[in-house]
């Protein structure tokens, strides 16, 4: 938490100027398209790294669809996780969080921005709402990132568990599930050293709906868990040597 603590000290004034900019961006959507808006995000998570030490070594970026909407699905380390895919993904995305945790200051305001959905985990027929909205919006051309994993544990590489109902929202929007693989992204906001941090991430191959079209939600969730756990070991071992 110390390197999240002195982003924000040294950011401060920074922050001063952004945080009135984005939700004016917000809620004038009539004026600052998707676009507009999701150049503004990067911008700032730019400054994040930069004064974090954080640099985020991206590949795979040639896997991703070229046109139409999909959906990433990632394994979740920590803060950093979406920050991270948005710094290194050219076209606009946004991302499902959970809801708790998205009214933080500076937090609320991306969220805003991005038009990012929050899913209440009390609230079962707000979670079905979202799965709809989300769904209809990919089938529009928009591009999500979640994190199935619902939560994560700190200072390590490995899988929790994935939820499969998550995997819903791909079958409704009959699009591309892109498998995305993070590394050492549990690092930046993390434990007490300030040293440079070096995150990965890599983008898999695209799973086209007609892959999993008559899969069960859960079978689906195996192959996706699958496919990021090979990539996290082969990362690994890499790291190894």
């Amino acid at each position: 938490m110390v390197r999240f603590f002195i982003v924000i000290i040294s950011c401060f004034f920074l922050i001063l100027y952004y945080v009135p900019k984005m939700s004016y961006y917000a809620r004038h959507g009539e004026k600052y398209d998707e676009e507009t808006c999701y150049r503004m995000a990067q911008v700032m998570i730019e400054h994040v790294k930069k004064r974090g030490r954080i640099e985020t070594v991206a590949s795979g970026m040639e896997n991703l669809p070229t046109e139409g909407g999909y959906i990433m699905f990632a394994n979740h380390q920590g803060k950093y996780d979406a920050l991270g895919v948005i710094s290194v993904h050219e076209k606009p995305c946004t991302y499902v969080m959970d809801a708790k945790r998205s009214h933080l200051f500076i937090v609320t305001q991306l969220c805003e921005l991005l038009k990012a959905k929050r899913l209440d985990k009390t609230d079962l027929r707000q979670q079905v709402q979202v799965i709809n909205d989300v769904a209809t919006e990919i089938k529009a051309g928009r591009r999500y990132i979640l994190f199935p994993e619902g939560g994560y544990d700190h200072n390590h590489n490995s899988l929790r568990g994935f939820l499969p109902g998550s995997f819903k929202i791909a079958q409704k929007a009959k699009c591309p599930i892109v498998p995305v693989v993070l590394y050492d992204s549990f690092k930046p906001f993390e434990g007490k050293s300030f040293r440079k941090v070096i995150t990965q991430l890599h983008f898999l191959p695209p799973i086209p709906y007609e892959t999993f079209a008559d899969m069960k939600t859960y079978e689906i969730r195996d192959m996706v868990v699958s496919l990021i756990q090979n990539q996290l070991d082969k990362m690994e071992s890499l790291n190894d040597w």
